[in-house]
């Protein structure tokens, strides 16, 4: 490790400190969700190579970041994610967001590689709802159960369930999920997303507020993440996080994350397109500076919104 950057944190100028990376391994994506933001473009295949992804990691370490998300697209598409996984440096977690279609065949692999958890995206429970939100013909819904059960039995865990919710589709299902995570005895948490504007999706919205209401309702005990001060809802006996990513102040004054796409550009803000940093073609001795770089165009997608509109 070079001692110069050990000292050093990748602190942006609003001083938030870089800890965490989420990393695109992949744009190729085995379904086409109805509210998709295109990591999973079905264009091109984009993807690193295993020794930029781990130069990048471990250019990353160097500065304290000691969490790593991968995602894709699926990145479960990519046989050598085994091989990733082990030549990564020390961290403190790694974790997987996948859509667990092929994720029971090799959670014991991931675990052994070195993955501690996974989250896994299941809109719903409903084969019809699933086939229709997913735009997926096969019946695979079955195979995506059987991958949460695998992950939990191989200890991928807690195993953490991202449903996105779609105003008249599955927002009615929120009991349907509790009572499916509830079964797991707390090593399966449910998430619940509010729906992210990329796409023409403003019909899919849900009223955010009155979801969150419903949860205090009925919530046994509330406790609160640190980070963004985002509520843990406890609802017999099962864990339930409600994500609100828009126009929120304190999710974007306490982000501690730095994207990675799957071509290889550092990405700052993930609703912010114009200030990435190229690091593909870059060899090891210049990961540092561009880090530091990308870090240094870090500025909080509120307060952009806000400078925009004026006020």
């Amino acid at each position: 490790m070079n001692s110069s950057v050990a000292c050093t944190t990748l602190t942006d100028p609003f001083g938030r400190t870089v800890r965490s990376l989420r990393m695109s391994i992949t744009n190729r994506c085995n379904l086409n969700c109805i509210y998709c933001h295109n990591e999973g473009d079905p264009g091109s295949v984009r993807e690193m190579s295993v020794d930029t992804i781990v130069n990048i990691v471990r250019a990353a370490a160097d500065f304290g970041v000691d969490r790593l998300k991968i995602s894709g697209g699926e990145p479960l598409l990519r046989k050598d994610l085994e091989e990733i996984l082990a030549a990564l440096p020390p961290l403190k977690d790694v974790s997987l967001t996948t859509n667990a279609i092929l994720l029971k065949d090799r959670a014991q692999s991931l675990k052994d590689a070195g993955l501690d958890r996974v989250n896994v995206s299941l809109d719903t429970l409903d084969p019809a709802k699933f086939r229709m939100i997913t735009n997926c013909k096969k019946d695979v819904l079955g195979q995506i159960l059987e991958g949460i059960e695998e992950a939990v039995r191989v200890g991928l865990k807690p195993v953490k369930v991202n449903m996105v919710l779609l105003k008249d589709l599955n927002e009615t299902e929120i009991e349907d999920m509790l009572e499916f995570t509830g079964k797991f005895k707390g090593d399966v948490i449910l998430q619940l997303i509010e729906l992210m504007d990329f796409k023409d999706v403003a019909e899919f919205h849900v009223d955010a507020d009155k979801v969150e209401d419903e949860l205090l309702d009925r919530a046994s005990d509330v406790k609160v993440r640190r980070m963004h001060h985002r509520k843990k809802y406890i609802i017999n006996g099962a864990e339930v996080e409600f994500v609100r990513p828009i126009d929120n102040t304190e999710f974007c004054a306490n982000c501690n994350r730095l994207r990675v796409t799957a071509e290889g550009k550092l990405k700052p803000c993930l609703l912010v397109n114009n200030n990435l940093v190229d690091v593909s073609g870059a060899n090891p001795e210049e990961l540092p500076g561009l880090l530091q770089r990308a870090v240094s165009r870090r500025v909080p997608f509120y307060t952009e919104r806000r400078d925009k509109n004026g006020s």
